[in-house]
């Protein structure tokens, strides 16, 4: 059978941001092969016919809304810059196709309150890519967890210290959505894992403060955002989580970090590339004394992620973006649920807009709503 028939097989999916952060998905679809790249739609569109041969699709498309319209597509990746993502997800939602966004879901509590009717009314599945929640580290110790062997989880930290002024500048739209406003604008990278380690949980009050400013921007201005924000979350079981943020600080590269606390073990993160994550288990090894993480994977990796490990290796973010796009396969297909549906995706999103709101008021605590009662 030819490639075009083998295709008439396979879901078709529109990548939108197809010359950006879209394009990372490609080895992800080679890999694992039921899916194809039917259309990409960049508003680029000097890089439009590089993406499109890059993703090997057969459409193209400058416009995000003539590429819903007019494409043979099943479903959509949406890779576009923040505050595109709700309102591309709703035209996705709205014609029945199935939506992969990238993080945060929505950059205001309003639009993701339109979002979550949205997918509620839909047939399609929402999902958000949340792909540091794939990490190797991160998904043996929700395996961990779900095994019982931290006890009852109360105490979280997650960092995502991330230095990107230059970055910035390449990419304007970050200057106002991830350092134009002060709070926790970009916070999913860290409080998504650990909301996976307190199973059954979320946040349910946030307060947020900030370091003061010690940066210009190349044109002079103060950032607006102040150079680390920490949001303390509370949680509905009674547990706490810290979230620090900064893209901003100089300093060594030292992007992200987690630690956890039950009632039966411990878990820090490596603070450097190639340091060890330690652990401490009561059940397992001495009492009170560190443990390589590393040495528990033979016994307790999830078997989906070791068989997965060498395609994953090619593909993006740790191996991520190939196991974030397997569960959004399983997810459209009835072939598991969705693991981060449009609940979750505003349990991991909604903790930072509120805190936006804290910081403004001076850091006191505010509510966070559930937007399964929307």
């Amino acid at each position: 059978m030819n490639k075009k028939g083998t295709d008439m097989n396979k879901i078709r999916v529109g990548i939108v941001g197809s010359a950006g952060r879209g394009a990372s998905f490609k080895q992800a679809f080679e890999s694992i092969g039921e899916l194809t790249v039917q259309a990409v739609c960049d508003t680029n569109v000097e890089k439009l016919e590089e993406s499109r041969r890059n993703l090997d699709a057969r459409e193209s498309y400058a416009e995000y809304g003539e590429m819903v319209k007019k494409a043979d597509i099943q479903a959509v990746i949406i890779g576009t810059p923040m505050p595109f993502h709700v309102p591309q997800a709703i035209d996705a939602l709205n014609r029945g196709l199935h939506v992969l966004s990238e993080v945060p879901a929505g950059v205001s509590v309003a639009e993701c309150r339109e979002l979550v009717a949205t997918a509620n009314r839909s047939k399609a599945v929402y999902m958000m890519a949340e792909n540091f929640t794939y990490m190797k580290p991160n998904v043996l110790i929700r395996e961990l967890v779900r095994r019982g062997m931290f006890g009852e989880t109360y105490y979280a930290e997650g960092e995502y210290i991330h230095e990107l002024k230059a970055f910035i500048e390449g990419t304007p739209w970050r200057l106002h959505w991830q350092t134009g406003i002060n709070g926790v604008t970009y916070g999913t990278h860290s409080l998504g894992p650990i909301l996976q380690w307190m199973p059954g949980d979320r946040v349910v009050s946030v307060c947020c403060a900030g370091s003061g400013h010690h940066f210009r921007d190349p044109r002079g201005d103060l950032y607006e955002n102040e150079d680390s924000c920490v949001m303390l979350c509370k949680m509905a079981k009674g547990g706490l989580v810290k979230i620090r943020v900064d893209m901003l600080s100089d300093r060594p590269h030292s992007m992200i970090n987690y630690q956890l606390q039950g009632a039966d073990g411990a878990y820090e993160s490596a603070r450097d590339e190639g340091g060890k994550n330690r652990i401490w288990l009561r059940g397992r090894g001495a009492e009170h004394t560190w443990s390589d993480l590393a040495e528990l994977e033979a016994e307790f990796l999830p078997e989906d992620w070791r068989k997965g490990e060498a395609m994953a290796s090619k593909a993006g973010h740790w191996g991520g973006d190939y196991f974030e796009i397997l569960d959004f396969l399983g997810a459209i297909t009835g072939r598991k649920p969705c693991p981060i549906g449009i609940h979750e995706a505003m349990d991991m999103t909604l903790p930072g807009l509120v805190s936006q709101e804290s910081i403004a008021k001076g850091g006191c605590w505010l509510p966070v709503p559930d937007s399964r009662t929307w």
